[in-house]
Protein backbone atom coordinates (compact mmCIF):
# COMPACT_ATOMS: atom_id res chain seq x y z
CA UNK A 1 0.00 0.00 0.00
CA UNK A 2 1.31 3.40 -0.91
CA UNK A 3 0.76 6.17 1.61
CA UNK A 4 0.56 9.67 0.20
CA UNK A 5 1.68 12.47 2.49
CA UNK A 6 1.45 16.19 1.87
CA UNK A 7 4.90 17.64 1.39
CA UNK A 8 5.54 20.41 3.93
CA UNK A 9 5.96 23.79 2.25
CA UNK A 10 8.78 26.02 3.39
CA UNK A 11 8.19 29.75 3.04
CA UNK A 12 11.38 31.76 3.10
CA UNK A 13 11.50 35.40 4.28
CA UNK A 14 11.99 36.61 0.72
CA UNK A 15 8.95 34.61 -0.45
CA UNK A 16 6.72 36.10 2.26
CA UNK A 17 7.76 39.62 1.29
CA UNK A 18 6.80 39.07 -2.35
CA UNK A 19 3.56 37.38 -1.27
CA UNK A 20 2.66 40.42 0.84
CA UNK A 21 3.53 42.70 -2.07
CA UNK A 22 1.25 40.75 -4.39
CA UNK A 23 -1.63 40.96 -1.91
CA UNK A 24 -1.21 44.70 -1.45
CA UNK A 25 -1.05 45.25 -5.19
CA UNK A 26 -4.30 43.31 -5.62
CA UNK A 27 -5.99 45.36 -2.90
CA UNK A 28 -4.98 48.70 -4.39
CA UNK A 29 -5.58 47.75 -8.02
CA UNK A 30 -9.11 49.10 -7.89
CA UNK A 31 -7.85 52.48 -6.73
CA UNK A 32 -5.10 53.08 -9.29
CA UNK A 33 -4.92 56.47 -11.01
CA UNK A 34 -6.41 56.55 -14.49
CA UNK A 35 -4.08 55.03 -17.05
CA UNK A 36 -1.81 53.25 -14.56
CA UNK A 37 -1.67 49.47 -14.63
CA UNK A 38 -0.84 46.94 -11.93
CA UNK A 39 2.25 45.96 -13.91
CA UNK A 40 3.48 49.56 -13.82
CA UNK A 41 2.82 49.68 -10.08
CA UNK A 42 4.76 46.45 -9.56
CA UNK A 43 7.80 47.91 -11.35
CA UNK A 44 7.98 50.91 -9.03
CA UNK A 45 10.51 50.66 -6.19
CA UNK A 46 7.93 51.68 -3.54
CA UNK A 47 5.50 49.21 -2.00
CA UNK A 48 1.76 49.99 -2.09
CA UNK A 49 0.66 52.01 0.94
CA UNK A 50 -2.43 53.54 2.48
CA UNK A 51 -0.46 56.55 3.67
CA UNK A 52 -1.91 58.92 1.01
CA UNK A 53 -5.41 58.25 2.36
CA UNK A 54 -4.29 59.00 5.91
CA UNK A 55 -2.42 62.12 4.78
CA UNK A 56 -5.58 63.40 3.09
CA UNK A 57 -8.05 62.91 5.97
CA UNK A 58 -6.07 62.34 9.16
CA UNK A 59 -6.06 65.98 10.25
CA UNK A 60 -9.87 65.91 10.51
CA UNK A 61 -9.75 63.42 13.42
CA UNK A 62 -9.29 65.05 16.83
CA UNK A 63 -8.67 64.02 20.40
CA UNK A 64 -11.40 64.93 22.90
CA UNK A 65 -10.58 65.46 26.57
CA UNK A 66 -13.54 65.83 28.93
CA UNK A 67 -13.78 67.09 32.50
CA UNK A 68 -17.08 66.85 34.31
CA UNK A 69 -18.91 65.64 37.40
CA UNK A 70 -21.62 63.15 38.23
CA UNK A 71 -23.90 62.83 41.23
CA UNK A 72 -23.05 59.93 43.52
CA UNK A 73 -25.88 57.41 43.77
CA UNK A 74 -24.57 54.26 45.42
CA UNK A 75 -26.92 52.04 47.48
CA UNK A 76 -23.95 50.93 49.60
CA UNK A 77 -23.53 54.52 50.81
CA UNK A 78 -26.72 54.01 52.87
CA UNK A 79 -25.21 51.07 54.73
CA UNK A 80 -23.82 52.04 58.18
CA UNK A 81 -20.61 50.11 57.54
CA UNK A 82 -19.81 51.05 53.94
CA UNK A 83 -20.76 54.72 54.19
CA UNK A 84 -17.64 55.30 56.28
CA UNK A 85 -15.61 54.60 53.16
CA UNK A 86 -17.87 56.03 50.45
CA UNK A 87 -18.90 59.59 49.54
CA UNK A 88 -22.50 60.37 50.58
CA UNK A 89 -25.26 60.09 48.00
CA UNK A 90 -26.05 63.40 46.33
CA UNK A 91 -22.43 64.55 46.39
CA UNK A 92 -20.90 65.30 42.99
CA UNK A 93 -17.76 63.48 41.99
CA UNK A 94 -15.41 64.84 39.33
CA UNK A 95 -14.22 62.67 36.45
CA UNK A 96 -11.96 62.95 33.43
CA UNK A 97 -12.30 60.95 30.24
CA UNK A 98 -11.11 60.95 26.67
CA UNK A 99 -12.39 60.04 23.23
CA UNK A 100 -12.19 61.00 19.59
CA UNK A 101 -14.12 63.17 17.16
CA UNK A 102 -14.33 64.00 13.46
CA UNK A 103 -14.43 67.51 11.97
CA UNK A 104 -17.18 67.38 9.33
CA UNK A 105 -17.68 71.12 8.71
CA UNK A 106 -14.49 73.20 8.89
CA UNK A 107 -16.28 76.47 8.06
CA UNK A 108 -18.67 76.18 11.03
CA UNK A 109 -16.34 74.23 13.31
CA UNK A 110 -18.73 71.27 13.71
CA UNK A 111 -17.37 68.02 15.13
CA UNK A 112 -19.19 64.67 15.28
CA UNK A 113 -18.57 62.36 18.23
CA UNK A 114 -20.46 59.98 20.53
CA UNK A 115 -23.00 61.09 23.12
CA UNK A 116 -21.32 58.89 25.73
CA UNK A 117 -17.99 60.66 25.16
CA UNK A 118 -19.31 64.08 26.24
CA UNK A 119 -22.12 63.06 28.61
CA UNK A 120 -22.04 65.17 31.82
CA UNK A 121 -19.16 67.22 30.40
CA UNK A 122 -18.44 70.60 32.00
CA UNK A 123 -15.29 71.36 30.03
CA UNK A 124 -14.28 69.91 26.65
CA UNK A 125 -10.84 70.36 25.11
CA UNK A 126 -10.14 69.43 21.50
CA UNK A 127 -6.57 68.63 20.45
CA UNK A 128 -5.80 68.76 16.73
CA UNK A 129 -3.19 66.71 14.93
CA UNK A 130 -0.90 69.78 14.88
CA UNK A 131 -1.09 69.88 18.72
CA UNK A 132 -3.32 72.96 18.88
CA UNK A 133 -5.88 72.88 21.70
CA UNK A 134 -9.34 74.44 21.38
CA UNK A 135 -12.26 74.72 23.78
CA UNK A 136 -15.45 73.12 22.46
CA UNK A 137 -19.12 73.46 23.34
CA UNK A 138 -21.89 70.92 22.94
CA UNK A 139 -24.34 72.03 20.27
CA UNK A 140 -26.53 69.04 21.08
CA UNK A 141 -26.35 65.44 22.14
CA UNK A 142 -28.74 62.55 21.47
CA UNK A 143 -28.56 59.51 23.75
CA UNK A 144 -30.84 57.40 21.54
CA UNK A 145 -28.45 57.38 18.59
CA UNK A 146 -25.27 58.01 20.67
CA UNK A 147 -24.43 61.03 18.50
CA UNK A 148 -23.23 64.42 19.75
CA UNK A 149 -22.34 67.58 17.83
CA UNK A 150 -19.61 69.89 19.15
CA UNK A 151 -18.44 73.24 17.88
CA UNK A 152 -15.05 74.98 18.06
CA UNK A 153 -13.80 78.25 16.65
CA UNK A 154 -13.28 77.58 12.90
CA UNK A 155 -9.58 78.45 12.70
CA UNK A 156 -7.65 76.67 9.89
CA UNK A 157 -9.46 73.37 10.35
CA UNK A 158 -9.49 70.33 8.07
CA UNK A 159 -12.74 68.47 7.43
CA UNK A 160 -13.43 64.92 6.34
CA UNK A 161 -15.73 64.37 3.32
CA UNK A 162 -18.85 62.34 4.06
CA UNK A 163 -19.42 59.11 2.18
CA UNK A 164 -22.60 57.12 1.63
CA UNK A 165 -23.08 54.33 4.16
CA UNK A 166 -25.88 52.87 2.01
CA UNK A 167 -23.21 51.99 -0.56
CA UNK A 168 -21.05 50.11 1.97
CA UNK A 169 -20.76 46.37 1.38
CA UNK A 170 -19.55 43.50 3.53
CA UNK A 171 -15.93 42.92 2.57
CA UNK A 172 -15.08 46.58 1.87
CA UNK A 173 -11.68 47.62 3.23
CA UNK A 174 -11.88 50.28 5.96
CA UNK A 175 -9.62 52.29 8.27
CA UNK A 176 -10.36 53.25 11.88
CA UNK A 177 -8.74 56.49 13.05
CA UNK A 178 -8.84 57.64 16.68
CA UNK A 179 -7.01 57.89 19.98
CA UNK A 180 -7.17 54.48 21.72
CA UNK A 181 -5.80 54.32 25.27
CA UNK A 182 -4.54 57.89 24.92
CA UNK A 183 -2.28 57.02 21.97
CA UNK A 184 -2.69 60.05 19.73
CA UNK A 185 -3.87 59.62 16.15
CA UNK A 186 -3.75 55.86 15.73
CA UNK A 187 -4.78 54.15 12.48
CA UNK A 188 -5.92 50.54 12.17
CA UNK A 189 -7.28 48.68 9.16
CA UNK A 190 -9.72 45.89 8.44
CA UNK A 191 -12.87 45.11 6.52
CA UNK A 192 -16.60 45.60 6.95
CA UNK A 193 -17.66 42.40 8.72
CA UNK A 194 -21.42 42.95 8.80
CA UNK A 195 -24.18 45.49 8.24
CA UNK A 196 -27.40 46.40 10.03
CA UNK A 197 -26.30 45.04 13.39
CA UNK A 198 -28.74 45.57 16.28
CA UNK A 199 -29.06 44.44 19.89
CA UNK A 200 -25.86 46.17 21.05
CA UNK A 201 -27.81 48.88 22.89
CA UNK A 202 -31.45 47.74 23.10
CA UNK A 203 -32.55 51.12 24.49
CA UNK A 204 -31.11 52.99 21.51
CA UNK A 205 -31.68 53.30 17.77
CA UNK A 206 -29.27 50.96 16.00
CA UNK A 207 -28.11 50.12 12.51
CA UNK A 208 -24.43 49.43 13.17
CA UNK A 209 -21.64 48.70 10.73
CA UNK A 210 -19.55 45.85 12.14
CA UNK A 211 -15.80 45.88 11.46
CA UNK A 212 -12.71 43.95 12.49
CA UNK A 213 -10.54 47.09 12.31
CA UNK A 214 -9.16 47.46 15.85
CA UNK A 215 -11.37 49.72 17.98
CA UNK A 216 -10.43 50.21 21.64
CA UNK A 217 -11.33 52.54 24.52
CA UNK A 218 -10.54 56.07 23.34
CA UNK A 219 -11.58 55.28 19.76
CA UNK A 220 -15.19 56.20 20.55
CA UNK A 221 -16.33 59.05 18.33
CA UNK A 222 -13.51 58.47 15.84
CA UNK A 223 -13.72 57.85 12.12
CA UNK A 224 -14.40 54.73 10.08
CA UNK A 225 -13.06 55.62 6.63
CA UNK A 226 -13.22 53.91 3.24
CA UNK A 227 -10.29 53.77 0.83
CA UNK A 228 -11.60 56.84 -0.99
CA UNK A 229 -10.89 58.85 2.16
CA UNK A 230 -14.60 59.30 2.98
CA UNK A 231 -16.24 59.04 6.39
CA UNK A 232 -18.65 56.10 6.43
CA UNK A 233 -19.15 55.66 10.17
CA UNK A 234 -18.57 56.99 13.70
CA UNK A 235 -16.84 54.33 15.82
CA UNK A 236 -18.99 53.67 18.86
CA UNK A 237 -18.75 50.29 20.60
CA UNK A 238 -16.94 46.97 20.85
CA UNK A 239 -17.78 43.48 22.04
CA UNK A 240 -15.11 42.37 24.46
CA UNK A 241 -14.70 40.29 27.59
CA UNK A 242 -11.57 42.15 28.64
CA UNK A 243 -12.20 45.73 27.50
CA UNK A 244 -9.75 45.37 24.62
CA UNK A 245 -10.26 44.62 20.95
CA UNK A 246 -11.16 41.10 19.84
CA UNK A 247 -12.05 42.01 16.27
CA UNK A 248 -15.71 42.93 16.77
CA UNK A 249 -16.31 46.66 16.65
CA UNK A 250 -19.33 48.76 15.70
CA UNK A 251 -19.73 52.11 13.97
CA UNK A 252 -22.80 54.30 13.52
CA UNK A 253 -23.45 54.68 9.75
CA UNK A 254 -22.60 58.16 8.51
CA UNK A 255 -26.02 58.60 6.85
CA UNK A 256 -27.67 58.14 10.23
CA UNK A 257 -25.12 60.40 11.96
CA UNK A 258 -25.60 63.11 9.31
CA UNK A 259 -29.40 63.01 9.75
CA UNK A 260 -29.06 63.36 13.54
CA UNK A 261 -26.54 66.20 13.16
CA UNK A 262 -28.77 68.09 10.73
CA UNK A 263 -31.67 67.95 13.18
CA UNK A 264 -29.53 69.06 16.11
CA UNK A 265 -28.13 72.00 14.16
CA UNK A 266 -31.48 73.02 12.63
CA UNK A 267 -33.90 72.38 15.51
CA UNK A 268 -31.81 72.04 18.65
CA UNK A 269 -33.28 68.57 19.16
CA UNK A 270 -33.87 65.25 17.41
CA UNK A 271 -37.39 64.71 16.06
CA UNK A 272 -38.37 61.07 15.64
CA UNK A 273 -41.25 59.48 13.82
CA UNK A 274 -44.00 57.71 15.75
CA UNK A 275 -46.26 54.96 14.42
CA UNK A 276 -48.26 54.68 17.66
CA UNK A 277 -48.37 50.94 18.29
CA UNK A 278 -47.50 48.63 21.16
CA UNK A 279 -45.79 45.55 19.81
CA UNK A 280 -44.64 42.15 21.05
CA UNK A 281 -42.22 39.45 19.96
CA UNK A 282 -43.65 36.92 17.52
CA UNK A 283 -42.95 33.65 19.38
CA UNK A 284 -43.06 30.20 17.74
CA UNK A 285 -46.34 29.50 19.58
CA UNK A 286 -47.95 32.69 18.24
CA UNK A 287 -46.60 31.99 14.75
CA UNK A 288 -48.17 28.52 14.89
CA UNK A 289 -51.52 29.99 15.97
CA UNK A 290 -51.35 32.41 13.02
CA UNK A 291 -50.31 29.55 10.70
CA UNK A 292 -47.05 31.32 9.82
CA UNK A 293 -43.87 29.57 8.76
CA UNK A 294 -41.57 32.18 10.33
CA UNK A 295 -41.24 34.19 13.55
CA UNK A 296 -40.05 37.33 11.75
CA UNK A 297 -42.25 40.33 12.44
CA UNK A 298 -43.84 42.33 15.27
CA UNK A 299 -47.28 41.60 16.73
CA UNK A 300 -49.48 44.68 17.29
CA UNK A 301 -50.93 44.47 20.82
CA UNK A 302 -52.34 48.02 21.16
CA UNK A 303 -52.94 51.19 19.15
CA UNK A 304 -52.72 54.77 20.42
CA UNK A 305 -55.86 56.83 19.84
CA UNK A 306 -55.43 59.12 16.84
CA UNK A 307 -52.02 57.65 16.02
CA UNK A 308 -50.55 57.19 12.57
CA UNK A 309 -51.23 53.46 12.83
CA UNK A 310 -54.89 53.94 13.72
CA UNK A 311 -55.43 56.48 10.94
CA UNK A 312 -53.81 54.09 8.46
CA UNK A 313 -56.19 51.28 9.44
CA UNK A 314 -53.86 48.94 11.36
CA UNK A 315 -55.58 46.77 13.96
CA UNK A 316 -54.71 44.83 17.09
CA UNK A 317 -53.49 41.38 16.07
CA UNK A 318 -51.85 42.54 12.84
CA UNK A 319 -48.28 41.35 12.31
CA UNK A 320 -46.02 44.05 10.87
CA UNK A 321 -43.45 42.43 8.60
CA UNK A 322 -41.93 45.31 6.61
CA UNK A 323 -41.44 49.09 6.44
CA UNK A 324 -40.84 50.53 2.97
CA UNK A 325 -40.13 46.99 1.69
CA UNK A 326 -37.39 46.48 4.31
CA UNK A 327 -38.09 43.32 6.37
CA UNK A 328 -39.01 43.71 10.04
CA UNK A 329 -37.33 40.89 11.96
CA UNK A 330 -38.59 41.71 15.46
CA UNK A 331 -39.96 44.57 17.61
CA UNK A 332 -36.49 46.13 17.95
CA UNK A 333 -36.00 46.38 14.20
CA UNK A 334 -39.46 47.98 13.82
CA UNK A 335 -38.58 50.51 16.53
CA UNK A 336 -35.35 51.36 14.71
CA UNK A 337 -37.04 51.59 11.32
CA UNK A 338 -39.64 54.06 12.57
CA UNK A 339 -37.47 55.95 15.06
CA UNK A 340 -34.85 56.80 12.44
CA UNK A 341 -37.50 58.51 10.30
CA UNK A 342 -38.88 62.01 10.82
CA UNK A 343 -42.39 63.10 11.74
CA UNK A 344 -44.49 63.57 8.61
CA UNK A 345 -42.63 60.90 6.65
CA UNK A 346 -44.88 58.60 4.63
CA UNK A 347 -44.02 54.93 5.07
CA UNK A 348 -45.38 51.77 3.47
CA UNK A 349 -46.18 49.32 6.26
CA UNK A 350 -46.43 45.67 5.26
CA UNK A 351 -48.49 43.47 7.59
CA UNK A 352 -50.30 40.15 7.79
CA UNK A 353 -53.99 39.92 8.73
CA UNK A 354 -56.10 36.77 8.51
CA UNK A 355 -53.27 35.01 6.71
CA UNK A 356 -53.09 37.58 3.92
CA UNK A 357 -50.20 39.93 3.23
CA UNK A 358 -51.31 43.57 2.95
CA UNK A 359 -49.71 47.02 2.65
CA UNK A 360 -50.89 50.39 3.94
CA UNK A 361 -49.41 53.91 3.90
CA UNK A 362 -48.96 55.68 7.23
CA UNK A 363 -47.96 59.30 7.89
CA UNK A 364 -45.76 59.25 10.99
CA UNK A 365 -46.51 61.35 14.04
CA UNK A 366 -43.88 62.74 16.38
CA UNK A 367 -42.35 60.83 19.27
CA UNK A 368 -41.91 62.68 22.52
CA UNK A 369 -38.21 63.39 22.96
CA UNK A 370 -36.19 65.30 25.53
CA UNK A 371 -34.65 68.59 24.51
CA UNK A 372 -30.97 68.47 23.60
CA UNK A 373 -28.78 69.79 26.37
CA UNK A 374 -26.96 73.02 25.61
CA UNK A 375 -26.44 74.61 29.02
CA UNK A 376 -28.11 77.62 30.61
CA UNK A 377 -27.09 81.22 29.94
CA UNK A 378 -27.02 82.05 33.66
CA UNK A 379 -24.09 79.66 34.05
CA UNK A 380 -22.21 81.80 31.56
CA UNK A 381 -23.22 85.37 32.46
CA UNK A 382 -24.64 86.69 35.74
CA UNK A 383 -26.89 89.13 33.85
CA UNK A 384 -29.11 86.18 32.91
CA UNK A 385 -29.47 84.80 36.44
CA UNK A 386 -33.04 84.16 37.51
CA UNK A 387 -34.23 83.27 34.01
CA UNK A 388 -34.76 79.88 32.41
CA UNK A 389 -34.33 79.26 28.71
CA UNK A 390 -35.05 76.67 26.04
CA UNK A 391 -34.42 76.42 22.34
CA UNK A 392 -37.64 77.52 20.65
CA UNK A 393 -38.72 74.68 18.37
CA UNK A 394 -41.76 72.83 17.14
CA UNK A 395 -41.55 70.17 19.85
CA UNK A 396 -42.65 72.68 22.47
CA UNK A 397 -46.40 73.20 23.04
CA UNK A 398 -45.75 76.95 23.35
CA UNK A 399 -43.93 77.17 20.01
CA UNK A 400 -44.95 80.36 18.21
CA UNK A 401 -43.32 79.65 14.86
CA UNK A 402 -40.31 81.85 15.64
CA UNK A 403 -36.94 80.07 15.97
CA UNK A 404 -34.62 81.36 18.66
CA UNK A 405 -34.11 81.17 22.43
CA UNK A 406 -37.35 81.09 24.41
CA UNK A 407 -37.44 82.63 27.90
CA UNK A 408 -39.54 80.05 29.76
CA UNK A 409 -39.49 81.69 33.21
CA UNK A 410 -38.13 84.82 34.94
CA UNK A 411 -37.84 85.12 38.72
CA UNK A 412 -39.24 88.38 40.04
CA UNK A 413 -36.51 90.81 41.16
CA UNK A 414 -33.72 88.70 39.63
CA UNK A 415 -30.84 90.20 37.58
CA UNK A 416 -32.55 88.99 34.39
CA UNK A 417 -35.85 90.65 35.39
CA UNK A 418 -34.10 93.89 36.31
CA UNK A 419 -32.60 94.00 32.83
CA UNK A 420 -35.97 93.66 31.17
CA UNK A 421 -36.38 89.98 30.27
CA UNK A 422 -39.94 88.63 30.46
CA UNK A 423 -41.42 85.15 30.35
CA UNK A 424 -42.39 84.34 26.76
CA UNK A 425 -39.72 86.56 25.15
CA UNK A 426 -37.97 84.98 22.17
CA UNK A 427 -34.35 86.03 21.67
CA UNK A 428 -33.79 86.11 17.91
CA UNK A 429 -30.47 88.01 17.72
CA UNK A 430 -27.51 88.51 20.04
CA UNK A 431 -25.21 91.41 19.14
CA UNK A 432 -26.92 91.58 15.71
CA UNK A 433 -26.14 87.92 14.99
CA UNK A 434 -29.04 85.54 14.29
CA UNK A 435 -29.47 82.80 16.89
CA UNK A 436 -31.59 79.68 16.53
CA UNK A 437 -30.58 77.79 19.66
CA UNK A 438 -29.17 78.15 23.15
CA UNK A 439 -25.83 76.95 21.80
CA UNK A 440 -25.74 79.81 19.26
CA UNK A 441 -26.42 82.35 22.00
CA UNK A 442 -23.79 80.89 24.32
CA UNK A 443 -21.14 81.03 21.60
CA UNK A 444 -21.74 84.75 20.96
CA UNK A 445 -22.13 85.81 24.60
CA UNK A 446 -19.00 84.12 25.88
CA UNK A 447 -16.92 85.94 23.26
CA UNK A 448 -18.49 89.38 23.85
CA UNK A 449 -18.08 92.03 26.53
CA UNK A 450 -21.36 93.81 25.85
CA UNK A 451 -24.68 92.09 25.14
CA UNK A 452 -27.52 93.51 23.05
CA UNK A 453 -30.55 91.28 22.54
CA UNK A 454 -33.17 91.55 19.84
CA UNK A 455 -36.30 89.91 21.13
CA UNK A 456 -39.81 89.27 19.91
CA UNK A 457 -42.53 90.03 22.47
CA UNK A 458 -46.23 89.98 21.64
CA UNK A 459 -45.51 90.16 17.88
CA UNK A 460 -43.25 93.20 18.41
CA UNK A 461 -39.49 93.36 17.89
CA UNK A 462 -37.52 95.05 20.68
CA UNK A 463 -33.88 95.78 21.44
CA UNK A 464 -32.82 94.99 24.99
CA UNK A 465 -29.51 96.31 26.33
CA UNK A 466 -27.93 94.13 29.04
CA UNK A 467 -25.80 96.56 31.10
Amino acid sequence: MIEHRARPMTLRLGDSRWLLTAILIAITAAYLPAGQSVAQLARTPELPTLAPVIDAVGAAVVNISVRGSVEVDNPLANDPFFRRFLPPNGERREFRSAGSGVIVDAAQGYILTNHHVVENAEEITITLVDDRSLQAEVIGSDAGSDIAVLRVEPDSLSEMPLGDSEAVRVGDFVLAIGNPFGLQHTVTSGIVSGLGRTGINPEGYEDFIQTDASINPGNSGGALVNLNGELIGINSAILSGSGGNIGIGFAIPVNMARSIMDQIVDYGSVRRGLLGVNIAQLTPEIAEDYELETTSGALVTALSTGSAAERAGLQIGDIIVSVDDEPVADPLSLRNAIGLRRPGDRVQVGYIRDGRRRTVEAVLGEAEAPAVAAGELDELDERFQGAEFATSNEQRPDYSGVPGVLVTAVEQGSPAAQRGLRTGDIITHVNRQRVRSLADARMIIENSRSVVLQIQRDNRNLLLLMP
